[in-house]
């Protein structure tokens, strides 16, 4: 039997935890391991699936995000609804990307800190050589300083950030960063 990674590991505990706090409450679960991330609303008789891609713990963390953030209406969508240009993005639709994606960015890099995991930004335009922009980074700093110094992550995203930092980090208080660009 291959012993797991470090990530692996943290990757399962985060699975295990979100599973257990939001599976009943919320009729939702988390799913390693798909091709792609894709979020399955409940059905009738179906609880929600949140897939995050592979194995990936930033994966994990990133879909886990976008779900806080949706509300009940969007929750109650395929994917929540949103639109989505694929890699290849010009300037504009880059630039509305970005926009789109600065609370999930900053709820992902609360989640990651509380796993003592390294967050990276994402442009989603690798084909296109794209890095995120520094006005990008900054704005998800400023939101993600925002949420930690007033203890503000949406609710579900503040229970997760929670138990996680219970879980790996014993309670220590997570300190705002400074900006990564």
């Amino acid at each position: 039997m291959q012993k797991m990674s470090p990530e692996e590991n943290k990757t399962q505990l985060v699975v295990a935890i979100f599973n257990r706090l939001f599976r009943t409450s919320e009729n939702t679960i988390l799913q390693t391991g798909a091709c792609e991330p894709f979020y399955q609303a409940a059905l009738a008789d179906q609880t929600a699936i949140i897939f995050s891609r592979e194995d990936f713990l930033s994966s994990a963390l990133h879909e886990i995000a976008h779900w806080c953030i949706a509300g009940v209406k969007r929750r109650q969508l395929d994917d929540f609804g949103y639109w989505y240009n694929p890699e290849g993005r010009n300037p504009q639709e880059q630039q509305a990307f970005e926009q789109v994606e600065i609370k999930p960015q900053a709820v992902e890099w609360a989640l990651s800190l509380a796993c003592e995991h390294t967050f990276h930004f994402s442009a989603d335009n690798l084909s296109e050589g794209i890095e995120a922009s520094a006005r990008f980074q900054t704005a998800v700093h400023s939101q993600l300083a925002q949420y930690l110094k007033n203890s503000t992550l949406p609710e579900r995203a503040q229970i997760l950030f929670d138990h996680l930092n219970q879980k790996i980090r014993n309670n220590v208080t997570v300190e705002i960063p400074q900006c990564l660009n």
